[in-house]
């Protein structure tokens, strides 16, 4: 079997918590009156043509996603904008006959779909929290361990570190820390979730996909879920499907609205919801359509 190097391989030192490492240094800190440095883009998405079979789904679709920012897909059902989250991960992969047949996708300038790109390593960096809470069969402790142990971890203390330092970052480690041992099936929704994102986040991803996280939940929940979101934007890039405007206006930072696959606008969502520079796009978030 030929092993391919990791997605993003930086020939620099670094610590060994992430195969993505930052291109750009840090800017030294602003004297009074200096502008703030731009944002750095961390995922380019340039042109991209998509097809399932004959059937195009996205249009010619460019936008750059911020690093450290949390990034909202928004349209009506089958505007394009889950196709192209999962294009991010390459997980349209396992969809026979899908294919990109134009433009490429850009994480810190590594096209993902090279033929050299191991797309297992790319899965690890840009982790995906599905719509329907999918924890597996097993305890919320091997839950959690899943993806550390498929990388040959097995020291029982650094497992255990990582348990309870991802269920702290998902917000979980009160409610379960008492009955590690139980099964993650036998959680609540919001807690299933919420176990779902902890997993995500085990394995230190740089980014993390929300395919409409919360479209199950209660409002307690959905609430709990959303304060998640601005906690780990912190750490994490986060791009997010949703289908709720409320919920893109209070989570997100930048804003991209999809219809009939086609990218309409993409700006900062409060000048999305509040001076959006296209009728459609105004049309939708007050919602007359959609």
């Amino acid at each position: 079997m030929v092993t391919t190097a990791p997605i993003l391989m930086d020939t620099r030192p670094v610590a060994p918590a992430s195969t993505f490492r930052p291109t750009t240094t840090t800017p030294a800190a602003a004297g009074p009156g200096a502008q703030a440095a731009p944002a750095e883009t961390l995922i380019d998405i340039d042109h991209v043509d998509f097809f399932y079979g004959a059937t195009q789904a996205l249009h010619d679709v460019s936008l750059r996603i911020e690093n450290r920012k949390v990034t909202a897909f928004i349209g009506p059902s089958g505007c394009g904008k889950s196709t192209l989250l999962r294009c991010l991960n390459r997980m349209n992969d396992l969809i026979d006959g899908t294919r990109i047949a134009k433009g490429s996708i850009r994480i810190r300038g590594v096209d993902i779909h090279q033929h050299d790109v191991d797309v297992i390593e790319l899965r690890k960096q840009v982790g995906m929290v599905f719509q329907k809470s999918n924890p597996f069969p097993k305890s919320i402790y091997e839950n959690i361990t899943y993806g550390l142990r498929l990388q040959g971890v097995n020291n029982k203390a650094r497992l255990d570190e990582v348990v309870e330092k991802s269920l702290r970052g998902a917000a979980l480690w009160d409610e379960v820390k008492d009955r590690l041992d139980a099964s993650g099936l036998g959680l609540s929704g919001g807690q299933q979730q919420r176990l779902c994102i902890a997993r995500a986040i085990a394995v230190e991803p740089e980014v993390i996909l929300m395919d409409e996280p919360c479209s199950a939940l209660d409002p307690v929940a959905t609430a709990k879920v959303e304060e998640l979101i601005q906690e780990l934007r912190t750490r994490f890039t986060i791009v997010i499907v949703t289908h709720n405007m409320q919920q893109a206006a209070r989570c997100s930072d930048k804003t991209a609205f999809f219809y009939m696959g086609k990218l309409i606008e993409y700006a900062d969502t409060r000048d999305i919801f509040t001076k959006p520079a296209n009728a459609q796009t105004e049309a939708y978030v007050s919602g007359r359509f959609g």
